[in-house]
């Protein structure tokens, strides 16, 4: 039996936060939210994350700096940006920073839980060779 993926959700938006962790848990994925990015580093360090979903804007951080210091603290954890300020140069500047995905809100949920399953297969494929 597989274990249960540990998803952290990080937004400013309670109604994104709400919506998304609905959507996720409805999957049995298990999940916990962060406001700030603050939060998410408080949240990564006192547990251990399989994917987090990371705003661009948040009110304490840049999403992308964000991402870069869980890229340094926690390199195997699944990293997905989201954003509803999409632009060519934050794609690029997300992706480069080790995002494994750059994703525009509103996000279509069938579309989100696609790109998450294949996400954690492709981790998991990796991880099963090492």
């Amino acid at each position: 039996m597989e274990k249960q993926k540990n998803i952290l959700v990080v937004d400013d938006d309670k109604s994104i936060l709400r919506i998304l962790t609905r959507i996720l848990q409805k999957q049995g994925y298990n999940t916990r939210t962060a406001e700030t990015g603050r939060e998410a580093e408080e949240e990564i360090n006192n547990q251990s994350y399989d994917l987090a979903l990371i705003d661009v804007k948040l009110p304490d951080t840049d999403g992308v700096d964000l991402l870069q210091k869980m890229q340094a603290t926690r390199p195997n954890m699944i990293k997905i940006i989201l954003t509803g300020f999409a632009s060519m140069d934050n794609g690029i500047k997300a992706l480069n920073a080790g995002a494994d995905a750059y994703l525009v809100k509103p996000v279509e949920p069938t579309e989100l839980l696609k790109i998450l399953k294949e996400k954690f297969e492709e981790h998991d494929k990796i991880t099963s060779k090492r």
